[in-house]
Protein backbone atom coordinates (compact mmCIF):
# COMPACT_ATOMS: atom_id res chain seq x y z
CA UNK A 1 0.00 0.00 0.00
CA UNK A 2 1.09 3.24 -1.05
CA UNK A 3 1.79 6.06 1.39
CA UNK A 4 2.57 9.58 1.34
CA UNK A 5 3.04 12.12 4.55
CA UNK A 6 3.66 15.19 4.50
CA UNK A 7 5.12 17.61 7.19
CA UNK A 8 5.82 21.02 8.00
CA UNK A 9 3.09 23.24 7.86
CA UNK A 10 1.94 25.57 10.30
CA UNK A 11 0.87 29.40 10.93
CA UNK A 12 3.10 32.24 9.83
CA UNK A 13 3.15 35.83 9.23
CA UNK A 14 3.20 37.25 5.71
CA UNK A 15 6.36 37.32 4.36
CA UNK A 16 7.86 34.81 6.15
CA UNK A 17 9.22 31.21 5.07
CA UNK A 18 8.27 27.80 5.52
CA UNK A 19 9.24 23.99 3.80
CA UNK A 20 7.15 21.17 3.63
CA UNK A 21 8.28 17.66 2.95
CA UNK A 22 7.07 14.34 1.96
CA UNK A 23 7.51 11.30 1.89
CA UNK A 24 5.97 7.98 0.03
CA UNK A 25 6.66 4.71 1.41
CA UNK A 26 5.35 1.39 -0.15
CA UNK A 27 5.63 -0.67 -3.68
CA UNK A 28 5.64 1.94 -6.55
CA UNK A 29 7.28 0.18 -9.38
CA UNK A 30 8.24 3.52 -11.48
CA UNK A 31 7.32 7.28 -10.60
CA UNK A 32 6.64 9.79 -13.37
CA UNK A 33 6.42 12.85 -10.97
CA UNK A 34 5.56 13.85 -7.49
CA UNK A 35 4.57 17.55 -6.83
CA UNK A 36 2.07 19.65 -4.00
CA UNK A 37 -1.09 20.51 -4.74
CA UNK A 38 -3.50 22.93 -2.51
CA UNK A 39 -6.52 23.81 -1.66
CA UNK A 40 -7.88 27.40 -0.36
CA UNK A 41 -11.51 28.35 1.39
CA UNK A 42 -14.00 27.95 -1.26
CA UNK A 43 -11.60 27.02 -4.06
CA UNK A 44 -11.15 23.85 -5.65
CA UNK A 45 -7.99 22.15 -5.52
CA UNK A 46 -4.94 23.26 -7.84
CA UNK A 47 -1.15 22.16 -8.77
CA UNK A 48 1.16 24.58 -7.10
CA UNK A 49 4.53 22.79 -8.11
CA UNK A 50 5.06 19.23 -9.83
CA UNK A 51 8.93 17.84 -10.53
CA UNK A 52 8.93 15.02 -13.16
CA UNK A 53 11.49 12.06 -12.89
CA UNK A 54 13.70 14.00 -15.51
CA UNK A 55 13.56 17.38 -13.21
CA UNK A 56 11.08 18.95 -15.16
CA UNK A 57 9.42 21.90 -12.66
CA UNK A 58 6.12 23.21 -13.16
CA UNK A 59 4.58 26.04 -11.34
CA UNK A 60 1.07 27.99 -11.17
CA UNK A 61 1.89 31.65 -12.13
CA UNK A 62 0.78 32.77 -9.00
CA UNK A 63 3.74 30.91 -6.62
CA UNK A 64 6.34 31.37 -9.41
CA UNK A 65 9.45 33.28 -8.14
CA UNK A 66 8.56 32.50 -4.07
CA UNK A 67 8.00 28.93 -4.25
CA UNK A 68 10.83 26.23 -5.17
CA UNK A 69 10.05 22.36 -5.79
CA UNK A 70 12.66 20.20 -5.23
CA UNK A 71 12.79 16.62 -4.55
CA UNK A 72 14.77 13.26 -4.45
CA UNK A 73 12.54 10.98 -6.60
CA UNK A 74 14.31 7.37 -6.22
CA UNK A 75 13.73 7.91 -2.67
CA UNK A 76 10.48 9.08 -2.55
CA UNK A 77 10.62 12.55 -1.29
CA UNK A 78 9.86 15.68 -2.68
CA UNK A 79 9.69 19.40 -0.95
CA UNK A 80 8.44 22.55 -1.60
CA UNK A 81 10.43 25.84 -0.04
CA UNK A 82 7.49 28.73 0.25
CA UNK A 83 9.06 32.75 0.23
CA UNK A 84 7.56 35.31 0.86
CA UNK A 85 4.47 33.72 1.91
CA UNK A 86 0.94 35.93 1.28
CA UNK A 87 -2.24 35.76 3.27
CA UNK A 88 -3.65 33.81 -0.32
CA UNK A 89 -1.25 31.09 0.47
CA UNK A 90 -3.26 29.90 3.27
CA UNK A 91 -4.24 26.65 2.08
CA UNK A 92 -4.02 22.81 2.87
CA UNK A 93 -1.17 21.65 0.95
CA UNK A 94 -1.24 17.74 0.09
CA UNK A 95 1.59 15.71 -1.69
CA UNK A 96 0.88 13.88 -4.86
CA UNK A 97 2.97 11.16 -7.21
CA UNK A 98 2.15 9.45 -10.09
CA UNK A 99 3.41 6.28 -11.01
CA UNK A 100 2.43 6.42 -14.73
CA UNK A 101 -1.29 4.63 -14.15
CA UNK A 102 -2.56 6.43 -11.04
CA UNK A 103 -2.16 9.33 -8.14
CA UNK A 104 -1.37 9.00 -4.79
CA UNK A 105 -2.67 11.80 -2.59
CA UNK A 106 -1.34 12.58 1.27
CA UNK A 107 -3.69 13.70 3.12
CA UNK A 108 -2.39 17.08 3.46
CA UNK A 109 -1.13 19.64 5.95
CA UNK A 110 -2.58 22.89 6.69
CA UNK A 111 -0.19 26.22 6.17
CA UNK A 112 -1.75 29.48 7.43
CA UNK A 113 -0.15 32.83 6.67
CA UNK A 114 -1.89 35.59 9.00
CA UNK A 115 -0.51 38.55 10.91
Amino acid sequence: QVQLVESGGGLVQPGESLGLSCAASGSIFSIYSMGWYRQRPGKQRELVAGITRGGITTYVDSVKGRFSISGDIAKKMVFLQMNNLKPEDTANYSCNLNDYTRDYWGKGTLVTVSS
